[in-house]
Parts: C-alpha cells; sequence; structure tokens
C-alpha cells in the first residue's frame, strides 16, 4: 500500500457483487433445492473464473448466462428435489433477495457528503444493482449504474474500467476503485486507476496482485480515510 496515500479521487467506482450486496444468503437457496449450502461459493467462483478466461481470448458473455450454465453443471447429478430448470430458476431468484452489507447505507452516505462522485462498475446487470440499492435506500446517491454489459469486456480487462472512465469523463488518476476481490484492485491499478480494498474479513492480500493504495475495513472507514 502506498505509504503517503493517493490524493483524494474526484470518482469512486464501486464493484457490486460481494463488494456492497451480501451473498451469504444464496447458500439457503442451494439447500431449498437439495444442493449443500457450500456449494454457492465454489459455483460463483466457477462463473467468475470463466467469465474471466472469455475475458483473456477477448470475448464476453452476459454474467446471467454464465450463472445459469454454470449451475447446470454444478448441479448435476445431485439429489434435487425438484428438475435442474426449476432449481436453476430458484437459486437464480436470490438474487433479487439480496441486501447490501450493513456498512454499505451509512458509508454511502459519509462518501456522497464528502462531494465525491459515486457510481458502480460491475460484471453483472445495471439492473440487478438498481434492484439492490432501491431495497437499500441508497440508488439516488449514485450517478450512474455501470456494467460490463455495456463495455468490450469484463473486468480486470483495461477496456472495461476504461468504458467508466469515459463515460464519467474522469482520468484514472482522479478515480478510484473500491471492492472486495483482490483481482478488481490489480486490474484497476494497471489500469491506472488509484485502489481501495475492502476487507471485512481481517484477511492477508494475496502478493502477487498489485497493492491497493488503501485497505479498508468498511465504507464508513473509507470515508474516514478520504476525509
Amino acid at each position: 500500500m502506498n505509504p503517503d496515500g493517493p490524493r483524494r479521487p474526484s470518482l469512486l467506482i464501486f464493484d457490486v457483487n460481494e463488494t456492497l450486496s451480501d451473498t451469504s444468503p444464496m447458500g439457503q437457496r442451494f439447500e431449498d433445492v437439495g444442493a449443500p449450502a457450500q456449494l454457492a461459493k465454489t459455483w460463483f467462483a466457477g462463473l467468475l473464473r470463466d467469465g474471466f478466461a472469455l475475458t483473456a481470448v477477448d470475448t464476453s458473455e452476459r454474467f446471467a448466462s454464465i450463472a445459469e450454465e454454470a449451475l447446470r453443471v454444478s448441479l448435476h447429478g445431485l439429489p434435487l428435489n425438484r428438475g435442474v430448470e426449476e432449481a436453476v430458476e430458484h437459486i437464480m431468484g436470490g438474487f433479487a433477495g439480496l441486501q447490501v452489507h450493513e456498512d454499505v447505507p451509512d458509508g454511502v452516505g459519509a462518501l456522497d457528503r464528502l462531494g465525491i462522485r459515486l457510481v458502480t462498475l460491475s460484471n453483472g446487470s445495471a439492473s440487478v444493482a438498481g434492484d439492490l440499492f432501491d431495497r437499500a435506500g441508497i440508488r439516488d446517491q449514485f450517478e450512474a449504474l455501470l456494467s460490463v454489459e455495456d463495455a468490450s469486456l469484463w473486468k480486470p480487462a483495461a477496456s472495461a474500467y476504461a468504458y467508466a472512465l469515459e463515460r464519467c469523463g474522469v482520468d484514472p488518476p482522479d478515480a478510484m476503485l473500491v471492492a472486495v476481490h483482490p483481482w478488481d484492485i490489480d486490474g484497476a491499478s494497471r489500469a491506472g486507476l488509484a485502489t481501495a480494498w475492502v476487507n471485512r474479513s481481517a484477511g492477508p492480500y494475496p502478493t502477487y496482485f498489485r497493492s491497493p493504495d488503501l485497505a479498508v475495513s468498511s465504507l464508513l472507514d473509507l470515508a474516514d480515510q478520504l476525509r
């Protein structure tokens, strides 16, 4: 981490899945259909892997399409209590009920009061982010909800971050990517953005990725550090 810290950004670009949304209830959706709850984490990691694999060969697919197909693969052969397609529909429906992490509403409010522009950049859809923020009452504090579905490739490809910067009319050094995923931090850093790693679990950061400019325990902590 930069010991002097980055300059205060004029734009904060937030990842959505897991950074803002609490995806832990997805495990219950797996249990509902007769699958083990722990399969939720394996499935989510696998769909990210496959999205990255497509990005590595300069192609892209919608998050939901990969998620659904990865579910069919993950659920194959399990003793489900319903058909596979019904199980896939039930699990995917879990995204519609997710909530934000506890620190998000107050943290977003604190960051907004600093006068910094707030946008998202998700590998998922903008509509899912919009519904999530509506439930949390924070939609009006975001200037724009951006998705890589409108860019050429998924994050962490440089073109994904460039798309957000172009849409917002901001140069890379004036923007900061906020994410829980070290791979996202690394990608944004290589694209020239400042970065803030949200480390709610107090875990270690992988040394093979570029270090974040800031490491924070919550969005309120981020606001305190940027203040």
